[in-house]
């Protein structure tokens, strides 16, 4: 008697992560603000799209094969990248040269990205490496020219603080981001992806934790505390797609998968609580599966499996379930369904697929209690086919339904039996397609596999925090070392200068700007807003500006032009140009050098009437305006202060500042009432 494993699928949220023996890990990679790691090109991202792009930029196709690792092995996620049988071009952009086409051998780690990656191991408390030494890493989905990522080891054990308890960090590593990509393309001969090389080579830091994470709601602590560590060197990119999470998550009766697409920290919760009720259901399922078969049961921890005994499982199903692809075009001459009908029209063919042993258990959609599907087999095996590039599968669980009605259903049972799979595509990708739908249905008899998923995303955000297989879990086999870059010591002085000059955390920040007279959303928005350097060097600096209006501007104007923005207050402040001028003079500021600034703003505020009024003149200009608006006056009283505002500034020409003329009209209106 096999011991039952608790909690309810259908409840995702109630499942208990502790009785489910729940193991959970981070994976975060950061890019850094600084060069390119191999090539010195700027590490620019730009924002056009394949239309913009297309004629402009340079191209190149490449296809790209699996190379055995240097234990003389093909790593399993290469081998079946290598299978979809796909071709890719690349735009070349304008911060991407011979380096980055691959016909050019790269240069040594950019010493910016190398320091940045040591103040964070720093900041983790890990230990530093020796020697960095690059290593390739095998990647074959076309999103590196070379084929392989270049990645460097930089720190171990380190340690990350979080309110539930600290989190062990495991490894620090310094790499290339990826191409970024534009668009998919079906041809004949497979599918053609499309890349631009912009991003290609942008360092990225990566930092994965130990699986220490108690909870899901744990895992979203850790991320927060993981982000804002990074972001407090200030010396990161910010913004969408300047930092990635990845989830490794298991249950005991599960097994480990890396989960990619977590953007919104919001969601993390959400998303493991669906996996582990995946999990959960892929075990009853398989156990379910087994005792149909007078198969063993599956233990109910993958620590108890039997390798002797899976493989004997192994054996049976595949003599259960033979690879036999049956061609039913012909049963579908009169299907309802325009995209199948069209896909026939245009060369297409449909294979069946018999799944026996699995009549009934491939389920139909159904979702739990907050909208999102609960996990069925069916949709796992849509998965697996849709890695060849496919849109869909159609099973026999479903059907008739689509516009593939009762008669083209008992047709195809006539052929395969009750429980089958159609695929509608090329012959070749059809192929393909069913035979990883026929290797996932003969997993359902074990445990679940490792694997890479991604979270479903609908309109840039998940659609309801579920996942979707993506491709086996890579292993070791895929890292070996790069023969272009020479090792390079970590100088010991290096090191201990960079530990003993860390960068303020967010707590030391805030309490840092606690003391000024800021309101409290004041140092909330200039510490979010990574602004609070500039502001402590505005107030401490030269001008030693006011606090208030140096703090204001900065939150409205931000730091493009920092230093016409810093001496446009002083001279504000001073009463050399009016408060309207600020704006103008900072945006035309032609240098960044401070003489310049102070001459070139004092003439320009001359020359552009931006010269504040002397006090005599604002206070002859309210008064000939209250005289010629007695009446207006005499009726609103305190209230037409605001509707004469504008014509005073009107009357001075907007040659005077906004608080002076408020407070004279204010006085004069006063003791005209």
């Amino acid at each position: 008697m096999v011991e039952e494993v608790p909690g309810d699928v259908a409840d995702a949220n109630a499942l208990d992560p502790e009785a489910l023996g729940f193991m959970c890990g981070l994976e975060v990679h950061q890019q850094l603000a600084t060069g390119k790691l191999h090539s010195r090109q700027p590490s620019t991202l730009y924002e056009d799209g394949i239309e913009d792009i297309e004629g402009r930029w340079p191209r190149a196709h490449r296809r790209l094969r699996a190379a055995r690792g240097e234990g003389g092995r093909i790593d399993i996620a290469a081998r079946f990248e290598q299978r979809r049988n796909r071709s890719f071009v690349y735009y070349q952009s304008p911060n991407a040269g011979l380096i980055e086409m691959d016909e050019a051998p790269p240069l040594e780690h950019d010493e910016d990205a190398v320091e940045v990656a040591l103040t964070m191991a720093a900041m983790m408390s890990a230990k530093p490496v020796g020697a960095l030494q690059a290593m390739r890493k095998t990647v074959v989905d076309g999103s590196n020219t070379s084929g392989f990522q270049r990645t460097t080891l930089i720190g171990t054990h380190g340690s990350l603080p979080t309110p539930s308890g600290p989190v062990g960090v495991d490894l620090i590593c310094l790499e290339e981001d990826s191409a970024r990509k534009l668009d998919t393309r079906s041809t004949p001969d497979g599918e053609q992806v499309i890349y631009t090389l912009d991003r290609l080579g942008v360092p990225l830091v990566e930092v994965a934790t130990a699986p220490d994470v108690q909870t899901p709601e744990h895992a979203k602590e850790t991320a927060f505390a993981l982000g804002t560590l990074l972001r407090d060197t200030r010396r990161v990119r910010r913004g969408l797609g300047s930092i990635r999470q990845d989830l490794n998550v298991s249950i005991g009766a599960g097994d480990r998968v890396e989960i990619k697409g977590c953007q919104d920290l919001d969601w993390i919760p959400r998303i493991i609580r669906l996996e582990m009720a995946r999990q959960l259901h892929f075990y009853r399922l398989a156990n379910q599966l087994r005792a149909a078969q007078d198969l063993p049961p599956l233990p109910p921890h993958r620590n108890l499996d039997d390798s002797g005994t899976e493989r004997k499982v192994a054996e049976k199903i595949d003599q259960l379930m033979p690879l036999e692809l049956y061609d039913v075009t012909s049963k579908f001459d009169q299907c309802e369904s325009k995209m199948v009908h069209q896909s026939i029209e245009s060369g297409a063919m449909v294979l069946g697929l018999s799944l026996p042993g699995l009549t009934g258990l491939l389920g139909s959609k159904e979702l739990d209690g907050e909208g999102a599907q609960l996990p069925r087999l069916g949709r796992e095996l849509a998965s697996a086919a849709k890695l060849a590039g496919v849109k869909g599968i159609f099973h026999s669980d479903e059907l008739p339904a689509y516009g593939i009605g009762q008669k083209e259903t008992e047709a195809c049972q006539a052929i395969l039996g009750d429980c089958f799979v159609l695929c509608v595509a090329p012959q070749w990708q059809a192929e393909l397609a069913l035979e990883g739908v026929l290797s996932r249905a003969k997993l359902a008899y074990h445990r679940i596999p490792q694997e890479v998923r991604n979270v479903v995303i609908r309109k840039g955000a998940p659609e309801d925090g579920t996942t979707t297989a993506m491709r086996p879990l890579p292993g070791g086999a895929r890292m070996y070392p790069e023969t272009d870059i020479p090792t390079t010591p970590i100088d010991p002085t290096v090191w201990q200068s960079i530990r003993s000059n860390l960068p303020p955390t967010r707590d030391e920040r805030l309490t840092r700007l606690s003391s000024t007279d800021l309101s409290e959303n004041q140092i909330n928005a200039l510490v979010s807003g990574e602004l609070d350097d500039y502001f402590m060097d505005g107030i401490g600096g030269e001008f030693e500006l006011p606090q208030k209006a140096w703090a204001s501007a900065l939150l409205d104007h931000g730091t493009e032009k920092i230093n016409a923005l810093a001496v446009a207050i002083h001279l504000r402040e001073t009463g050399v140009i009016t408060r309207e001028g600020v704006e103008p003079l900072v945006k035309d500021a032609f240098t960044q050098e401070t003489s310049a600034l102070l001459a070139w703003m004092t003439s320009e505020a001359s020359v552009r009437g931006f010269e504040p009024a002397d006090t005599g003149a604002v206070d002859a200009a309210v008064a000939e305006v209250l005289d010629e608006r007695a009446d207006f006056v005499k009726e609103r009283g305190m209230a037409a202060l605001g509707p004469l505002m504008g014509v005073v500034m009107g009357k001075l020409g907007g040659a005077a500042d906004g608080k002076t003329v408020s407070s004279a009209l204010k006085e004069q209106i006063q003791r005209r009432l």
